[in-house]
């Protein structure tokens, strides 16, 4: 394949059309010369006219992205570990309550076999004497 040559005597043309016609040319040259990997590098430094403000521009975006997602990441994870610290603390009242009525329960209970003995005792003493 033979390479096209640089060298075109141009008509005169205004500057915009020179400049055209200069821009086709090494895009020409760049299809020829580049492999289609470094096709996509080349057309990338074309869109950021080779200064790297794309790129840049981009990892800015990237970096605030990912703040962002970080501190709605943070936000959620203590939404959920608040959430959690207040089903705890509500279990543990109402163990509290649970435990309270259970011992207030016992008392009762034991009152009433001491009354059962008691009556037991009475009813025995009484049955002796008939």
């Amino acid at each position: 394949m033979e390479r096209p040559s640089l060298e075109i005597n141009l008509p005169d043309t205004h500057e915009e059309g020179k400049l055209y016609v200069v821009d086709s040319l090494n895009n020409l040259n760049k299809l020829n010369v580049c492999p289609d990997e470094s096709q996509h590098v080349l057309d990338e430094e074309e869109n950021t006219g080779g200064t790297g403000e794309n790129t840049s521009g981009s990892n800015i975006r990237n970096h605030c992205l990912f703040f962002v997602i970080f501190i709605l990441t943070l936000i959620v994870s203590l939404a959920l570990v608040s959430f959690v610290i207040f089903l705890i603390i509500q279990t543990r009242n109402q163990m509290d309550q649970i435990s309270s009525r259970l011992i207030s329960e016992k008392k009762n209970i034991e009152e009433l076999k001491k009354m059962n003995n008691m009556i037991l005792k009475h009813l025995n003493r009484s049955g002796i004497k008939e």
